[in-house]
């Protein structure tokens, strides 16, 4: 008679153990399941489009390591690493670019509007001299500094990226995932609510 009391007690029993090993697990796991759902950044042809977003925030995929030789000071490095938990607004241009000509002091405009919401920016010089790339950021005031990559080799982790769509512009988030493109010049009236909207976002975890 006292059996289905003891199969009852059984039953809670185990519950409560699977219960427990379940909180357990979140517990332990919720670092690695953010890590996990992280992607790298792949492009796809965007079938005529030049401008693409990347909404929501979890379809966004991580760019690798970009840095390279900085344009700016001899000798150094410069890349991502520099611009920690910010947002970075990426530009591929050269000297010989037209339009680059028109868009770097509105590039400059941007960061000097957004900077102290934590936006940085950081160029990547193509096909270029450095005696052509330094007198073109000197002429026009352009305080960010490039990697100077005449190669493009700093590109090749970007996925399926078109190198030679110059200029165009990649748009970071937080945690250096990609949250827009434009290929082709950038207008501010359309990139700094972007970076304003991403500034505004959760910050990375810790």
């Amino acid at each position: 008679m006292r059996r289905p009391a003891v199969i009852r007690e059984r039953g809670a029993l185990v519950a409560a153990l699977i219960g427990a090993v379940l909180l357990l697990t979140g517990c332990s796991t919720s670092k690695d399941a953010v890590a996990q759902s992280q992607q790298t950044f792949t492009f796809v042809a965007p079938g005529g489009k030049t401008e693409i977003m990347y909404d929501p925030p979890s379809s966004r995929g991580t760019v690798p390591e970009l840095s390279g030789d900085s344009l700016l000071h001899d000798g150094q490095k410069v890349g991502l690493d520099d611009f920690a938990g910010q947002v970075v607004v990426v530009n591929i241009w050269g000297s010989w670019c037209g339009p680059c000509r028109t868009e770097a002091p509105d590039l400059e405009f941007v960061l000097q509007q957004t900077r102290a919401s934590g936006v940085g920016m950081l160029g990547i010089d193509v096909q270029d001299s450095r005696s052509a790339a330094a007198d073109f950021v000197r002429d026009r005031g352009i305080t960010y500094d490039s990697i100077y990559d005449p190669a493009g080799r700093s590109l090749v982790g970007l996925s399926g990226y078109p190198r030679n769509a110059v200029p165009s512009t990649i748009v970071l988030d937080r945690q250096h995932r990609v949250a827009a493109v434009y290929l082709g010049a950038i207008q501010v009236a359309k990139l700094i609510p972007v970076v304003q909207r991403l500034a505004a976002e959760e910050p990375p975890p810790a």
